[in-house]
């Protein structure tokens, strides 16, 4: 009759042993109870500082302009030199019809506004802000190859966004197409 509360014991007891010894005691559990989750020097002078080295750091957002180095075409797969060198390789297939203007107006009105205006001065309401854009009717832009237009507003550029993602390629044309219009009606 003794015999089974004492080994009941024994293994209560070494299962308690070697439990205590894997969690190095019960001063785990006393700690876990008392233990405060901040530091017990809580002034600024002796707080340990963050090492930014030692951070893990994010890269970049997929949609965040460069502001160094030169540029990526993933369409070319090389880094470009000058854009004009690239540019050479795009030129449209479509024509300029009454259509494909309208398109274009529709485009522009809806993603160019808010940075180069209704006018195309580059006085849009996001463009009081930041760096304002290019005169789309002035002379520097009219100089452009159309491939130009059509790389900048795929790919981006300086301090313009890419719109590769929200235009398709004949959407690109349209608006290309609808500027170009604008061009020759109105010239600065």
């Amino acid at each position: 009759m003794l015999r089974l509360p004492l080994g009941l014991a024994g293994v209560v007891a070494v299962t308690l042993w070697a439990g205590a010894s894997m969690n190095h005691g019960c001063q785990d559990a006393i700690k876990s109870l008392t233990h405060l989750q901040y530091s017990p020097i809580r002034d600024m002078r002796r707080t340990v500082a963050l090492v930014p080295q030692k951070v893990w750091l994010a890269p970049p957002e997929s949609l965040s302009v460069p502001v160094s180095g030169r540029e990526w075409v993933p369409e070319a797969g090389q880094l470009m030199s000058g854009r004009d060198a690239i540019a050479a390789r795009y030129t449209d297939l479509g024509a300029a019809d009454d259509s494909s203007l309208a398109r274009g107006e529709r485009m522009y009105s809806r993603l160019c506004t808010p940075c180069h205006g209704k006018a195309m001065a580059g006085d849009g309401p996001v463009a009081a802000r930041f760096m304002p854009p290019p005169d789309l009717l002035g002379a520097m832009t009219r100089g452009r190859a159309d491939g130009y237009l059509y790389s900048y507003i795929r790919f981006g550029g300086v301090i313009m966004p890419k719109y590769g993602q929200a235009l398709t390629v004949a959407q690109t044309w349209d608006v290309i197409h609808y500027v170009r219009q604008r061009q020759k009606a109105s010239p600065r």
